[in-house]
């Protein structure tokens, strides 16, 4: 574990979020359990972002605003100095968020009678897309790697549920919920499976900067090489990094011409425009070359050091993101939830995800709120 900064860092700071309509901690307003389930971090943002929403506020008008070219920019070249990849601004759809681009991706790829792959655990909407699309969903396991027990996806099991009805595979990159980051080996082999069986992937890169293990990077799998790239939908966001959802603001990099029509086709006046101050949000995250990053993964290795301590071998250490993926299918729970609740905790389900059995801690919080979550879990899996 590494050292505990002192004197005090900022994300030691805890922040009273009551009676500010928090999503993550209404949900038990009143009642004595911690937030530990939605993926929203209880870190101020950073001031330089805070100080770009402020710089634009003080214009005084927020009218209807296009997407600024400092921004294309600036998330153009984050792209290239990041992940060595290099693509053309028309390439870019922004969208009011990551979730929308996921259903507009299946929609644009919808045929009658189609399916999409779906490596699960997954972020649970993905597991909407097929009903909110009509397609069928085919769900392919993940499966533990039996030297590293990490896990992988099963290769073996895609060939299986592969057929003629396949339209694509949408995969989180990293992976959520199992903090997973994909190495170059297993994303090329997924790349040589969606160009033989003539599949678009669709790909989550939210969690892409959020990288705690030293030996772990993130690679875009469309910049692998220009034959998935040209069949290839990858979303991205600055929200998860800098905790700023309720500024919410995301990219489609859709190479292929003929995708990003269709893609752009299926919102139909579906989706709402982005705000001027989630602009200048991004924006000013996409334009950091500040150690807050660095810092904000320090203090998160530290956190996930601890969450590791108390879960043990229930859990795999996580590789990217601030969400631990426990195994509590021993205490053979017929209500996860409430028992959790009865302990002080609010988590999230691994049903909600598609694998029983499990649940998902967000370790993105003060470390002293950490420590008493975990206290509080120490003592249900002790039961």
């Amino acid at each position: 574990m590494e050292a505990h900064n002192a004197p005090m860092s900022s994300f030691d700071k805890v922040i009273d979020r009551t009676n500010t309509s928090s999503t993550k901690w209404d949900r038990y307003s009143g009642r004595d359990i911690l937030p530990f389930w939605v993926a929203d971090m209880d870190f101020e943002a950073p001031d330089f972002i805070l100080q770009a929403v402020r710089e634009r506020l003080a214009h005084g008008v927020l009218g209807y605003t296009q997407p600024p070219q400092a921004l294309n920019d600036g998330f153009l070249a984050w792209l290239k100095r990041t992940y060595l990849w290099s693509v053309d601004q028309s390439s870019l759809v922004w969208l009011p968020g990551v979730v929308p681009g996921l259903n507009l991706a299946a929609r644009a790829l919808a045929k009658p009678g189609g399916s999409i792959l779906l490596p699960a655990p997954v972020y649970h909407p993905f597991l909407g897309l097929s009903k909110n699309s009509g397609q069928r969903a085919q769900c392919v396991p993940l499966v533990r790697d039996s030297s590293s027990g990490q896990w992988v996806m099963d290769f073996d099991a895609l060939e299986h549920y592969v057929d003629d009805t396949t339209t694509m595979i949408a995969i989180c990159n990293p992976q959520n919920p199992t903090g997973r980051v994909y190495t170059r080996q297993e994303l090329t082999e997924l790349a040589d499976f969606c160009v033989r069986h003539d599949l678009v992937v669709l790909s989550d890169e939210i969690h892409c900067e959020l990288i705690l293990d030293r030996e772990s990077r993130h690679i875009p799998i469309a910049s692998l090489n220009p034959e998935i790239a040209n069949r290839s939908i990858t979303l991205y966001a600055a929200t998860k990094t800098y905790n700023i959802a309720g500024l919410s603001c995301a990219v489609a990099v859709i190479p292929n011409p003929a995708i990003r029509r269709r893609f752009e086709a299926a919102d139909s006046g579906l989706l709402s425009g982005i705000g001027p101050l989630s602009f200048a949000a991004s924006q000013a995250a996409y334009l950091d070359t500040s150690p807050w990053l660095e810092r904000l993964l320090t203090y998160l290795r530290n956190n996930h050091a601890a969450v590791l301590k108390a879960a043990g071998s229930r859990m795999n250490p996580v590789q990217a993101t601030y969400l631990a993926w426990i195994d509590v299918s021993d205490l053979r729970l017929t209500n996860p939830a409430s028992y959790f609740e009865e302990h002080g905790l609010g988590l999230s389900l691994g049903a909600q995800f598609g694998q029983d059995g499990h649940i998902r801690l967000n370790f993105g919080c003060p470390i002293s709120l950490l420590e008493a979550g975990l206290a509080r879990l120490e003592r249900a899996l002790e039961h």
